[in-house]
């Protein structure tokens, strides 16, 4: 790699080490970084008012509740989920996913709400499909439940003849059949207002779950893209890149009749309301919403005492007299399983499985998700053993590209000299010393990219895996060795007192996260092992010295699963850059390293 190469790949590290920065500066700051107190408030004085909120910017909707009439609830049960429903706003107030636990706790921690499942929409001010709006609309807010063979109907009537009717049925893979009925029962027009259909609140998973400013947020798709705002949008004091303080937003609002599905999710679980293909939502938008504190054990919690509260507008409309009018929509309340999602997706044809993020580079994501899922359920091993597997047979792919650019790092090495010779020759003459070495670089088959294209190559799968774990449901609770969740950092223990390391430290402390440390080292000796790129002087030797402990403090407090990647796959590199030395004395016997002497004549 040339100076010119060192100098890009320091650049590359130094922003996505500013992009990690921020992730660890939502992660340490999560219970001093409060979303916009205003929207807060307002959602506080709403649930203390005697009615409802009328809709504004910037103001949260949620009705408040005639405390006359008790609270009536129906629990619905299947194989993969517990659904409850209320009869305050008539809608879906909680989904308990049995085969989830809410929290997977580290070995030094004690076991948080030990028997508890995995909740969504859980302490959320208003369930799911609440309808809010006008207050004239919502009335006092309670509805009649009736179960029924396979879900629920709740149904309200209201003064001008108006009848509200939903009809919730309960399906397999994490889906709710839902439609929504508006009848005009008076002899005359009724004239409807706007109105908004709550898609769901995304809430921290648990008390211990501080990657929800990063991970949990708001996600719609208007059929051909998507567009994602995470929790730290609406937060106080959030940044860009480090560099530039941006204004907190109170209210995000998007869509012009193009929503085809909102989702509210964290980093594991979504609400994905998925509307008819023929009937888009309006507009989607998204709000901060108060939730109760959560403490367990008088321990102070890391999760943020906020959710985001997405709703679906749905625009005026005037209802003929006796008339009826009517919508579908599909609720998916479950795991961010790429699986299931993109059967759904295939299934409604509305692509609900990019709720998983995998971003640019998404094939390869995809590939190697679908690749450790089959490793696991063929072969019955852990997902763990399944990544070390991968990435081994990765290396094995790479090796012969990787061990070509080796060859040619080292024949490039032994070119040094004469490359010297001819820079002092051509020291007045840039362009002319340009042309000589790249015509000695031809002679002697020595490519200037050799060293940097197989990283280069290697990079879109790096990016795939790095996406693939943080979204991955499968890992969350995967064990391996002594990790107890591949999802998080491997904790063994924490070093009390030493909470003043930036981006490393927590409050509890320091943690001793042991597979970081295994691949730093292992990167120190594979730096130790592989030749010196020619023409590098000794500061770019420092530079690219420091880039293990860069990477430490990077991933230092990452998930173990990506740690692991990372040691195996600089193991193996290690073992490869050994096996590769047996063909040294191949690859540069002709190489005569002499300045006054042109190399193609030595080879006559």
């Amino acid at each position: 790699m040339d100076r010119t190469g060192i100098i890009v790949v320091s650049i590359c590290v130094i922003l996505l080490g500013f992009w990690f920065v921020e992730q660890q500066k939502y992660y340490s700051h999560l219970p001093q970084t409060p979303l916009n107190t205003n929207v807060v408030a307002s959602v506080q004085a709403a649930t203390a008012n005697s009615s409802p909120v009328v809709s504004a910017p910037g103001t949260v909707l949620t009705p408040a509740f005639d405390t006359n009439a008790p609270e009536d609830l129906i629990a619905i049960t299947n194989a993969d989920a517990r659904y409850t429903f209320t009869s305050r706003s008539g809608g879906l107030k909680s989904v308990e996913l049995l085969k989830y636990p809410e929290t997977v706790s580290p070995r030094w921690k004690k076991e948080i709400a030990a028997n508890a499942v995995a909740t969504l929409n859980t302490h959320a001010p208003v369930p799911i499909l609440a309808i809010l709006g006008d207050p004239s609309f919502v009335g006092d807010g309670n509805f009649t439940l009736t179960k029924t063979t396979d879900g629920v109907r709740a149904e309200k009537s209201f003064a001008d003849g108006l009848i509200l009717t939903k009809e919730f049925h309960v399906s397999s893979n994490y889906l709710i059949n839902a439609s929504v009925s508006l009848k005009n029962s008076s002899d005359k027009p009724l004239a409807l207002p706007a109105q908004d259909w709550v898609v769901g609140t995304a809430t921290p998973m648990g008390p211990d779950d501080n990657n929800f400013l990063a991970y949990g947020g708001v996600m719609w798709f208007d059929g051909a893209k998507i567009q994602d705002h995470v929790a730290s949008y609406f937060s106080t004091n959030t940044t860009i890149l480090g560099f530039f303080h941006r204004t907190p937003s109170t209210e995000y609002q998007a869509g012009a009749g193009n929503v085809v599905w909102a989702a509210s999710h964290n980093q594991f679980f979504a609400i994905i309301a998925m509307s008819n293909t023929n009937q888009p939502a309006q507009q989607i938008v998204a709000q901060p919403v108060a939730l109760p504190s959560l403490t367990i054990d008088n321990q102070i919690p890391t999760a943020p005492t906020v959710g985001i509260q997405t709703t679906l507008v749905y625009p005026a409309q005037t209802l003929a007299a006796n008339s009826i009018s009517e919508r579908q929509i599909v609720f998916y309340a479950g795991p961010k399983e790429y699986r299931t999602l993109a059967i759904i997706g295939e299934k409604f044809q509305n692509r609900a499985d990019l709720v998983m993020q995998f971003g640019f580079f998404g094939f390869f994501a995809k590939a190697l998700l679908s690749a450790m899922n089959w490793l696991h359920d063929v072969t019955n091993m852990g997902y763990g053993l399944a990544i070390v597997v991968i990435t081994i047979i990765l290396r094995a792919v790479f090796w012969p590209l990787t061990a070509a650019g080796t060859r040619s790092m080292k024949r490039m090495q032994a070119l040094a000299p004469e490359v010297k010779a001819l820079k002092e020759k051509y020291k007045d003459d840039p362009q002319k010393f340009t042309q000589k070495q790249m015509e000695l670089w031809k002679k002697n088959k020595v490519s200037p990219m050799g060293g940097c294209l197989p990283m280069l190559i290697q990079t879109p799968v790096f990016i795939g895996f790095f996406t693939m774990i943080r979204s991955a449901i499968e890992l969350r609770g995967a064990h391996f060795l002594w990790a107890a969740d591949l999802s998080k950092p491997d904790t063994l223990f924490m070093i009390p007192g030493l909470t003043f390391i930036p981006l490393i430290s927590t409050p509890d402390g320091l943690p001793f996260n042991l597979l970081p440390l295994l691949m730093v080292s292992v990167m120190v000796w594979q730096a130790h092992l592989q030749p010196p790129s020619p023409g590098m002087d000794p500061a770019q030797q420092k530079i690219m010295r420091f880039m293990p402990l860069m990477l430490l403090v990077i991933l230092y407090n990452y998930s173990s699963g990506m740690a692991l990647y990372m040691t195996v796959s600089t193991l193996s590199s290690v073992l490869q850059t050994k096996l590769t030395k047996t063909n040294q004395v191949s690859a540069t016997a002709d190489v005569v390293v002499s300045p006054l002497t042109p190399l193609s004549k030595k080879k006559k």
